[in-house]
This record gives structure tokens, C-alpha cells and sequence, in this order.
């Protein structure tokens, strides 16, 4: 047996597709062999290796699993292509499996830490590309791949992350911006922390551009950035944070992560609503969501063709009644939609004889308004009317498939601030996959 697993790897190392198929007709479950073994030295790694793209791409598709497992250094086919940097190789491998920018080697460190730790900033691209949620994992320090960037010193990997980060359209991308541009390291640091400990001012300068709101998180040693700050030769990093209003630490800035479930209700009927929709929103498919957004359009066509064509009708013309000068005005009142006028002329000369006009003017009813206007009852109705409508065109707008639901649900299942922050700030004792 491993006589032929040594032939086996001469094979690889050759990329010769032929002698590896009659190594199998000796033992047709030599592969299987091979991937029983824990850390191995696949075909798959030392053809990687070599660089024979083709014998690769044959032997990921007879044993995908091959493409997964670590060899005894701790390293996956595509992180050993990395390293070779055979940009090919791994864009061939991305298009077999595009997963594999997740793969966990040697210290939890993928493919995307890798190339964030190198600075290349187009495989990167193509990277988050292919598995946006490559950005979740960390490694074995907790570090995300915008720790890696820093700790490595490749500020324009740290600012393409950034700019991802706020820039991506992905499902949960608005959580994912805040949760990560805030996670803490195994030491409780922020990228923050990080980059002002390193006295990297264009990162800070960076984070606090994007209106980055983590800047008073303290790590495992009780430090804010500004405490960091302090103990650096940097007046322009302390001058941005002073303008962002960063502060020092003190135990103001920290709350019990329970004080939020010890609080009595303020309002029992408000808590109730939130909660119960918070709940709904969060579990909304997109059935039920299609079905709200027919339901909810039609309310809006409804309540403004009320407006346009309302009951009763509107005038349809201006009627006014005219008053000969020295004659009695009419008593007929019309109330708020009364308008009257005079108009005198200035006293002309013509021949001998004086004369004066004099006009008076009553409008009973103006084009376009509403017929039953002053009535108490389509007032009423105009209010409620229009409640409905902005109601309904809020809801409208949250709905609508961009991920805008989310903001209702923000506002609906948010608690208090200071327990908001604090949870954010105590990041994350779990490790995403």
C-alpha cells in the first residue's frame, strides 16, 4: 500500500493523468485510502505544488474532498497555490468550488486572511466576490481579515475592507458593517485599537471617515482608543479622536449586559407591539411578504384616488354673484369659502359729468375644491384618510425586496443604547463558522 501511494505522488508530481489511472486499476480504492488519512499529503496538494493545472482540476473532480484537507503542515491545496502563487491555480480551483475561500488551514487562517496578510488587493476582490461571507471567519486570535490587514500593515487592504464593509448589498450586509468593524480580537481590541496602538493614522483617519461608532469600546485591559492614544507620540491621531469625541475609560462607559432584562416594563402596551412585530419582521418569508406588499399597495392606490376623486365630488367651475353699486349685498354666506371684493375707480372727467364704478363680488365656490369641504364629516375623513396613506406608504417602502425591512425592524427590536453598545462591545465570545 504504500508502495503505490509513493507512485502515487511521483504521478502527481509528473501531472501525469495517464500512470495515475493505472495505478488505479491496481487498487481502485487508492483514493479512498488516501482520504482516510487525517493530514496527508494529497495528488491533489503536490500536483498543486508543481503546478499542473490540469491533473488538478482531474483530481478534484474524482475526490472533491482532496480539496478540503489539510497536509501535515496545515495547508489546503488552494492556500498552497497561494503561497506558489500560481494565480491560476486558484482561480481554476474558485471555479470548481468557490467555497474554498473558506477553507480553515494551519491557525484557522483562509485563503481571504491570506491574501489580505499579502496585500493583493485583485485576488481579494475576487475573493469577496465569490463568498461574501468569507469576511465572518476568524482566526484562531479571533482576528477578522481587517485585524490581519493592520497587524500586517497593508492599509489599502484595510481600506478596501472598509469600503466593502459599507458598500455591499448582500443579505445581513448592514449588520455584518457594524459587527465586524467592532468585533475584538482575543486581547478585546478593536481595528480601532489596533491601529492607533500602531500609530497607522490614514486607518484611523479611515474608520473615522465611514462614521465609525465604535470608538469608546474598551479591550480586555479596560482601554478606550483615546487611553491608547495617550501613550503614543501621535498628536494628529489624538487630535482626530478628540474631534470624533472620543473618551477615556471610566464606568460610565460599561454596562451589565443584564441591566436590560432586570428593568421593569416602561410601557406595557409599547413593549408588547414591539416585541411582537420585532419577532414578526424577523421571521417574515417572502411569501408573506409579497402577499403584505399587494395588500399594502392597494390601500395606497385606494387613499389617493380618495384624494383625487373624493366623495361627493369637486366644483367644476368658479360661480360668482355680482352686486350692481348702490344695491343691497346679498345675506347669502358661504362661511370660510366667502371671498369679496370692491374695486372703485378713480373719478374721471369726461365733458361736465363725474362718474363712478363701483363692483362687488361674492364667490360662492371655487374650482377644484371638494364640494363637501366644510363639512365636519369629510374633514374626518380627510384625516384618517390620509394617516392610512402615509401609513401604508411607509410600510410599502420597507417591504420592498432591498433589505429596507431591516431598518423597521432596527427601530422595532432595538433596546437600550447603552446595553446595545455594550453588547456589540463584548463581542463575540462565539467564532462564526
Amino acid at each position: 500500500m504504500d508502495e503505490r501511494i509513493e507512485r502515487m505522488k511521483q504521478v502527481a508530481l509528473q501531472g501525469n493523468i495517464d500512470g495515475f489511472y493505472n495505478l488505479i486499476r491496481e487498487d481502485v480504492k487508492l483514493l479512498e485510502h488516501i482520504d482516510e488519512l487525517p493530514f496527508v499529503d494529497t495528488p491533489l496538494h503536490i500536483a498543486t505544488s508543481a503546478g499542473h493545472i490540469t491533473f488538478s482540476t482531474e483530481m478534484i473532480g474524482l475526490k472533491p474532498s482532496f480539496a478540503r484537507k489539510l497536509n501535515p503542515d496545515g495547508f489546503s491545496p488552494i492556500h498552497i497555490a497561494l503561497q506558489k502563487k500560481n494565480i491560476e491555480m486558484v482561480h481554476r480551483l474558485l471555479q470548481l468550488d468557490r467555497d474554498l475561500v473558506r477553507v480553515k488551514g494551519r491557525e484557522r487562517i483562509t485563503p481571504l486572511h491570506y491574501v489580505v496578510a499579502a496585500g493583493d488587493l485583485d485576488l481579494l476582490e475576487k475573493f469577496l466576490l465569490v463568498c461574501p461571507h468569507s469576511i465572518e471567519d476568524v482566526s484562531i486570535r479571533n482576528e477578522t481579515a481587517l485585524h490581519i490587514a493592520l497587524i500586517h500593515n497593508n492599509l489599502e487592504a484595510f481600506r478596501f475592507l472598509v469600503g466593502w464593509l459599507e458598500d455591499n448589498r448582500f443579505k445581513n450586509a448592514s449588520s455584518y458593517e457594524r459587527k465586524f468593524l467592532n468585533w475584538k480580537d482575543e486581547k478585546g481590541d478593536t481595528v480601532l485599537h489596533i491601529a492607533v496602538s500602531q500609530n497607522q493614522t490614514q486607518a484611523v483617519r479611515h474608520l473615522l471617515a465611514w462614521g465609525f461608532d465604535g470608538i469608546n469600546i474598551k479591550n480586555l485591559e479596560g482601554k478606550t482608543a483615546w487611553d491608547i492614544s495617550q501613550r503614543r507620540d501621535n498628536r494628529e491621531i489624538r487630535v482626530m479622536l478628540d474631534k470624533a469625541r472620543a473618551l477615556k475609560a471610566s464606568p460610565t462607559l460599561t454596562a451589565n449586559l443584564y441591566e436590560y432584562y432586570l428593568r421593569p416594563p416602561k410601557f406595557r402596551w409599547a413593549e408588547y407591539i414591539r416585541k411582537k412585530c420585532a419577532r414578526e419582521l424577523m421571521t417574515l418569508s417572502n411569501e408573506r411578504r409579497n402577499a403584505l406588499l399587494v395588500i399594502v399597495a392597494l390601500v395606497v392606490t385606494v387613499t389617493y384616488q380618495a384624494v383625487l376623486s373624493p366623495p361627493g365630488g369637486v366644483w367644476q367651475d368658479d360661480q360668482c354673484n355680482t352686486i350692481a353699486p348702490g344695491k343691497a349685498r346679498s345675506t347669502n354666506h358661504l362661511g370660510s369659502n366667502e371671498i369679496q371684493f370692491n374695486t372703485t375707480a378713480d373719478q374721471h372727467k369726461e365733458g361736465s359729468s363725474d362718474y363712478q364704478t363701483q363692483c362687488s363680488t361674492t364667490a360662492a365656490h371655487k374650482a377644484g375644491r371638494a364640494i363637501l369641504l366644510t363639512t365636519t364629516t369629510f374633514q374626518t375623513f380627510l384625516v384618517f384618510n390620509s394617516v392610512t396613506f402615509v401609513i401604508s406608504s411607509t410600510i410599502l417602502a420597507l417591504l420592498v425586496p432591498f433589505g429596507c425591512i431591516t431598518i423597521l425592524t432596527y427601530f422595532l427590536g432595538k433596546k437600550d443604547l447603552r446595553f446595545h453598545k455594550k453588547e456589540e462591545a463584548g463581542n463575540l465570545s462565539s467564532v462564526p463558522n
